[in-house]
Protein backbone atom coordinates (compact mmCIF):
# COMPACT_ATOMS: atom_id res chain seq x y z
CA UNK A 1 0.00 0.00 0.00
CA UNK A 2 1.15 3.24 -0.58
CA UNK A 3 1.86 5.91 2.34
CA UNK A 4 -0.82 8.54 2.66
CA UNK A 5 0.10 11.79 1.25
CA UNK A 6 -0.23 15.33 2.40
CA UNK A 7 -2.49 15.88 -0.35
CA UNK A 8 -4.59 13.00 0.02
CA UNK A 9 -5.33 14.42 4.25
CA UNK A 10 -6.05 17.86 2.72
CA UNK A 11 -8.53 16.35 0.10
CA UNK A 12 -10.19 13.62 3.15
CA UNK A 13 -10.85 16.99 5.43
CA UNK A 14 -11.55 19.25 2.52
CA UNK A 15 -9.00 21.87 3.46
CA UNK A 16 -5.58 23.09 1.71
CA UNK A 17 -2.57 21.03 1.61
CA UNK A 18 -1.12 24.59 3.50
CA UNK A 19 -4.04 24.31 6.42
CA UNK A 20 -2.73 20.24 6.77
CA UNK A 21 1.00 21.15 6.87
CA UNK A 22 0.07 23.69 9.57
CA UNK A 23 -1.42 21.43 11.60
CA UNK A 24 1.14 18.51 11.24
CA UNK A 25 3.53 21.38 12.28
CA UNK A 26 2.14 22.50 15.62
CA UNK A 27 1.42 25.91 14.62
CA UNK A 28 -1.47 27.50 16.03
CA UNK A 29 -2.88 29.88 13.20
CA UNK A 30 -5.66 27.27 12.18
CA UNK A 31 -9.31 27.77 14.12
CA UNK A 32 -9.56 24.32 16.61
CA UNK A 33 -12.67 23.05 14.32
CA UNK A 34 -10.66 23.20 11.33
CA UNK A 35 -7.82 21.76 13.24
CA UNK A 36 -10.62 19.24 14.32
CA UNK A 37 -11.53 18.18 10.65
CA UNK A 38 -7.53 17.88 9.72
CA UNK A 39 -6.40 15.73 12.85
CA UNK A 40 -9.69 12.74 12.17
CA UNK A 41 -8.43 12.97 8.64
CA UNK A 42 -5.46 12.15 9.74
CA UNK A 43 -6.14 9.66 12.19
CA UNK A 44 -8.55 7.93 9.62
CA UNK A 45 -5.81 7.40 6.63
CA UNK A 46 -3.04 6.70 9.08
CA UNK A 47 -0.78 9.29 7.91
CA UNK A 48 2.76 9.90 9.23
CA UNK A 49 4.82 13.34 8.65
CA UNK A 50 7.98 12.98 6.66
CA UNK A 51 9.91 13.47 9.28
CA UNK A 52 12.98 15.23 6.73
CA UNK A 53 10.54 17.04 5.36
CA UNK A 54 9.16 18.32 8.23
CA UNK A 55 12.60 19.57 10.13
CA UNK A 56 12.96 21.76 6.69
CA UNK A 57 9.87 23.34 7.37
CA UNK A 58 10.08 23.69 10.90
CA UNK A 59 13.82 23.84 11.73
CA UNK A 60 13.87 21.59 14.59
CA UNK A 61 14.80 17.36 14.38
CA UNK A 62 13.15 17.34 18.37
CA UNK A 63 16.28 15.50 19.01
CA UNK A 64 18.71 16.47 21.78
CA UNK A 65 22.25 15.32 21.94
CA UNK A 66 22.82 13.68 25.48
CA UNK A 67 26.65 14.19 25.50
CA UNK A 68 28.79 12.04 28.08
CA UNK A 69 32.27 12.95 28.25
CA UNK A 70 33.41 9.80 30.22
CA UNK A 71 34.68 6.07 27.74
CA UNK A 72 32.20 3.32 27.70
CA UNK A 73 33.89 0.98 30.24
CA UNK A 74 32.34 3.88 32.42
CA UNK A 75 29.21 4.78 31.39
CA UNK A 76 28.19 1.06 31.40
CA UNK A 77 29.78 0.18 34.41
CA UNK A 78 28.23 -0.67 38.49
CA UNK A 79 28.18 3.38 39.12
CA UNK A 80 24.56 4.18 38.86
CA UNK A 81 24.55 7.98 38.13
CA UNK A 82 24.92 7.02 34.35
CA UNK A 83 21.73 5.04 34.04
CA UNK A 84 19.84 7.82 36.36
CA UNK A 85 20.64 10.35 34.31
CA UNK A 86 20.21 9.01 31.24
CA UNK A 87 16.93 7.32 32.37
CA UNK A 88 15.46 10.39 33.67
CA UNK A 89 16.37 12.53 30.93
CA UNK A 90 14.86 10.62 28.34
CA UNK A 91 11.77 10.12 30.11
CA UNK A 92 11.20 14.02 30.61
CA UNK A 93 12.14 14.58 26.71
CA UNK A 94 9.79 11.95 25.91
CA UNK A 95 7.26 13.18 27.15
CA UNK A 96 7.94 16.28 25.79
CA UNK A 97 7.96 14.22 22.32
CA UNK A 98 11.60 14.30 21.92
CA UNK A 99 14.15 11.80 21.09
CA UNK A 100 17.50 11.72 23.32
CA UNK A 101 20.86 11.19 21.24
CA UNK A 102 23.22 9.62 23.68
CA UNK A 103 26.67 10.61 22.23
CA UNK A 104 30.37 9.42 24.23
CA UNK A 105 33.12 11.79 23.85
CA UNK A 106 35.98 10.76 26.13
CA UNK A 107 38.65 10.91 23.35
CA UNK A 108 39.84 13.74 20.85
CA UNK A 109 38.67 11.28 18.15
CA UNK A 110 35.18 11.43 19.66
CA UNK A 111 35.10 14.88 20.31
CA UNK A 112 35.75 15.44 16.60
CA UNK A 113 32.57 13.67 16.04
CA UNK A 114 30.37 15.07 18.63
CA UNK A 115 30.84 18.71 17.57
CA UNK A 116 30.64 17.76 13.69
CA UNK A 117 27.23 16.25 14.70
CA UNK A 118 25.83 19.18 16.64
CA UNK A 119 27.58 21.74 14.14
CA UNK A 120 25.41 19.63 10.86
CA UNK A 121 22.15 20.57 12.68
CA UNK A 122 21.10 17.33 13.65
CA UNK A 123 19.90 18.24 16.84
CA UNK A 124 18.03 20.62 18.64
CA UNK A 125 20.03 21.34 21.43
CA UNK A 126 23.01 19.67 23.62
CA UNK A 127 23.01 18.41 27.54
CA UNK A 128 26.61 18.03 28.50
CA UNK A 129 26.82 15.28 31.73
CA UNK A 130 30.64 14.83 33.44
CA UNK A 131 32.95 17.58 32.22
CA UNK A 132 36.42 17.16 33.50
CA UNK A 133 37.90 20.46 33.45
CA UNK A 134 40.28 20.32 30.12
CA UNK A 135 37.18 19.34 28.26
CA UNK A 136 37.35 21.17 24.82
CA UNK A 137 33.26 20.63 24.22
CA UNK A 138 31.72 23.22 26.40
CA UNK A 139 33.39 26.25 24.60
CA UNK A 140 32.82 24.13 21.19
CA UNK A 141 29.15 23.94 21.24
CA UNK A 142 28.71 26.78 22.53
CA UNK A 143 30.55 28.94 19.75
CA UNK A 144 27.67 27.05 17.60
CA UNK A 145 25.30 29.05 19.27
CA UNK A 146 23.04 26.14 20.11
CA UNK A 147 21.19 25.88 23.20
CA UNK A 148 23.46 23.61 25.79
CA UNK A 149 23.09 23.15 29.54
CA UNK A 150 24.80 21.32 32.13
CA UNK A 151 24.34 18.40 34.60
CA UNK A 152 26.70 20.18 37.21
CA UNK A 153 28.66 23.23 36.96
CA UNK A 154 30.92 23.49 34.42
CA UNK A 155 34.75 22.93 34.94
CA UNK A 156 35.92 25.46 32.96
CA UNK A 157 35.17 29.29 33.19
CA UNK A 158 31.88 29.31 30.46
CA UNK A 159 28.84 30.47 31.00
CA UNK A 160 26.11 28.36 29.82
CA UNK A 161 23.23 27.48 31.52
CA UNK A 162 23.42 24.26 34.23
CA UNK A 163 21.77 22.23 37.16
CA UNK A 164 23.75 21.12 40.41
CA UNK A 165 23.34 20.38 43.55
CA UNK A 166 24.41 21.52 46.75
CA UNK A 167 28.05 19.83 46.85
CA UNK A 168 29.81 22.20 48.87
CA UNK A 169 27.21 22.43 51.94
CA UNK A 170 26.23 19.00 51.50
CA UNK A 171 30.02 18.25 52.47
CA UNK A 172 29.91 20.60 55.09
CA UNK A 173 26.61 19.08 56.90
CA UNK A 174 28.44 15.35 56.52
CA UNK A 175 31.47 16.74 57.99
CA UNK A 176 29.39 18.23 60.43
CA UNK A 177 27.97 15.25 61.57
CA UNK A 178 31.00 13.95 62.04
CA UNK A 179 31.73 16.03 64.71
CA UNK A 180 28.63 15.72 66.64
CA UNK A 181 29.22 12.66 66.68
CA UNK A 182 32.55 12.82 68.96
CA UNK A 183 35.04 12.31 65.93
CA UNK A 184 38.22 14.11 66.38
CA UNK A 185 40.64 12.91 63.33
CA UNK A 186 38.50 13.34 60.07
CA UNK A 187 40.18 12.15 57.16
CA UNK A 188 38.13 12.32 53.21
CA UNK A 189 38.10 10.49 49.89
CA UNK A 190 37.98 13.16 47.54
CA UNK A 191 36.58 12.90 43.85
CA UNK A 192 38.55 13.77 41.02
CA UNK A 193 39.68 17.17 41.29
CA UNK A 194 39.51 18.04 37.56
CA UNK A 195 35.50 17.71 37.95
CA UNK A 196 33.36 20.47 39.97
CA UNK A 197 31.99 17.72 42.19
CA UNK A 198 35.03 16.70 43.28
CA UNK A 199 36.41 20.17 43.94
CA UNK A 200 33.30 21.41 45.82
CA UNK A 201 33.10 18.24 48.12
CA UNK A 202 36.55 18.96 49.13
CA UNK A 203 35.75 22.78 49.66
CA UNK A 204 32.97 21.57 52.18
CA UNK A 205 35.20 19.08 54.35
CA UNK A 206 38.10 21.67 54.43
CA UNK A 207 35.67 24.61 55.31
CA UNK A 208 34.65 22.69 58.34
CA UNK A 209 37.67 21.22 59.98
CA UNK A 210 39.18 24.40 58.84
CA UNK A 211 36.40 25.65 61.02
CA UNK A 212 36.97 23.72 63.78
CA UNK A 213 40.74 23.75 64.40
CA UNK A 214 41.61 20.44 62.65
CA UNK A 215 44.10 19.48 59.87
CA UNK A 216 42.73 17.60 56.61
CA UNK A 217 43.64 14.47 55.75
CA UNK A 218 42.93 13.64 51.80
CA UNK A 219 43.24 10.92 49.57
CA UNK A 220 42.06 11.61 46.46
CA UNK A 221 39.97 8.88 44.33
CA UNK A 222 38.23 8.57 40.58
CA UNK A 223 34.85 8.20 41.53
CA UNK A 224 35.27 4.24 41.12
CA UNK A 225 35.12 1.27 43.88
CA UNK A 226 38.26 0.44 42.94
CA UNK A 227 39.71 3.85 43.67
CA UNK A 228 37.74 4.13 47.08
CA UNK A 229 39.76 1.08 48.23
CA UNK A 230 43.15 2.00 47.41
CA UNK A 231 42.44 5.81 48.40
CA UNK A 232 41.64 3.77 52.13
CA UNK A 233 44.24 1.86 52.61
CA UNK A 234 46.55 4.55 51.75
CA UNK A 235 44.84 6.91 54.60
CA UNK A 236 44.86 4.34 57.21
CA UNK A 237 49.27 3.88 56.33
CA UNK A 238 49.27 8.14 56.66
CA UNK A 239 47.03 8.42 59.72
CA UNK A 240 46.28 5.47 61.68
CA UNK A 241 44.47 6.74 64.40
CA UNK A 242 42.11 8.32 62.35
CA UNK A 243 38.24 7.57 62.97
CA UNK A 244 36.25 8.73 60.43
CA UNK A 245 35.90 9.32 56.86
CA UNK A 246 34.02 11.36 54.47
CA UNK A 247 33.29 9.82 50.93
CA UNK A 248 32.90 11.81 48.19
CA UNK A 249 30.56 9.56 46.25
CA UNK A 250 28.96 5.88 47.72
CA UNK A 251 30.50 4.11 44.86
CA UNK A 252 34.26 4.73 46.86
CA UNK A 253 32.67 4.28 50.42
CA UNK A 254 31.51 0.92 49.27
CA UNK A 255 35.07 0.45 48.50
CA UNK A 256 36.37 2.54 51.15
CA UNK A 257 34.18 -0.33 53.40
CA UNK A 258 35.92 -3.47 52.08
CA UNK A 259 39.55 -1.66 52.81
CA UNK A 260 38.70 -1.17 56.31
CA UNK A 261 36.77 -4.71 56.56
CA UNK A 262 40.12 -6.38 55.27
CA UNK A 263 42.11 -4.12 57.51
CA UNK A 264 40.54 -5.60 60.75
CA UNK A 265 38.70 -1.94 61.18
CA UNK A 266 35.13 -1.97 62.64
CA UNK A 267 32.85 0.24 60.76
CA UNK A 268 31.43 2.53 62.96
CA UNK A 269 33.26 1.79 66.11
CA UNK A 270 36.65 2.25 64.91
CA UNK A 271 35.71 4.48 62.32
CA UNK A 272 32.88 6.21 61.07
CA UNK A 273 31.93 6.84 57.51
CA UNK A 274 29.87 8.72 55.29
CA UNK A 275 29.35 8.75 51.58
CA UNK A 276 27.44 10.97 49.12
CA UNK A 277 24.91 10.45 46.68
CA UNK A 278 22.88 7.68 48.92
CA UNK A 279 22.38 5.23 45.37
CA UNK A 280 20.41 2.35 46.46
CA UNK A 281 23.10 0.05 47.45
CA UNK A 282 23.67 2.21 50.21
CA UNK A 283 21.32 0.91 52.03
CA UNK A 284 22.80 -2.95 51.90
CA UNK A 285 26.31 -2.50 52.34
CA UNK A 286 27.25 -4.09 55.62
CA UNK A 287 26.61 -1.71 57.93
CA UNK A 288 24.16 0.32 55.80
CA UNK A 289 25.80 3.41 54.74
CA UNK A 290 25.25 7.40 56.31
CA UNK A 291 25.27 9.65 53.26
CA UNK A 292 24.23 12.52 51.78
CA UNK A 293 21.53 12.01 49.45
CA UNK A 294 21.62 13.78 45.87
CA UNK A 295 18.71 14.26 43.97
CA UNK A 296 20.06 12.58 40.61
CA UNK A 297 16.66 11.99 39.02
CA UNK A 298 15.67 15.82 39.64
CA UNK A 299 18.37 17.47 38.71
CA UNK A 300 18.07 15.30 35.44
CA UNK A 301 14.81 16.20 34.98
CA UNK A 302 15.48 19.82 35.79
CA UNK A 303 18.29 19.86 33.47
CA UNK A 304 15.45 19.13 30.92
CA UNK A 305 12.89 21.26 31.59
CA UNK A 306 15.94 24.56 31.53
CA UNK A 307 16.77 23.33 28.27
CA UNK A 308 13.00 23.26 26.85
CA UNK A 309 12.57 26.71 28.14
CA UNK A 310 16.00 27.98 26.31
CA UNK A 311 14.06 26.83 23.33
CA UNK A 312 11.16 28.99 23.99
CA UNK A 313 13.57 32.14 25.30
CA UNK A 314 12.98 31.20 29.20
CA UNK A 315 15.73 32.08 31.84
CA UNK A 316 19.34 30.66 31.50
CA UNK A 317 19.56 30.92 35.39
CA UNK A 318 21.81 27.92 37.45
CA UNK A 319 19.49 25.66 39.64
CA UNK A 320 21.22 24.50 42.23
CA UNK A 321 19.52 21.73 44.45
CA UNK A 322 19.61 21.21 48.33
CA UNK A 323 21.19 17.85 49.53
CA UNK A 324 19.88 15.46 52.65
CA UNK A 325 21.91 13.41 55.21
CA UNK A 326 20.53 10.09 55.50
CA UNK A 327 21.68 8.77 58.96
CA UNK A 328 22.66 4.92 58.90
CA UNK A 329 24.35 2.12 60.40
CA UNK A 330 28.00 3.45 59.37
CA UNK A 331 28.27 7.16 61.39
Amino acid sequence: MKRPTLEAVAARAGVSRATVSRVVNGQTTVAPHIRDVVVRAIDELGYVPNSAARSLVTQRTDSIALVVSEPPTRVFSDDPLFATVIRSASLELEAADKQVVLMLASTAKSHARVERYIASGHVDGVMLISMHGADPLPSAIARMRVPVVSYGRPAVPIDIPFVDNDNVGGAEKAVRHLLDSGRNRIATIAGPLDMIAGQDRLAGYRNVLRDSDRRSIVAVGDFTRESGAIAMRQLLRDDPSLDAVFVANDLMAVGALQALRQAGRSVPGDVALVGFDDIEAAKYTDPPLTTMRHPVSDQASAMVQLLLGLFQGGPSDPIILPTELVIRDSA
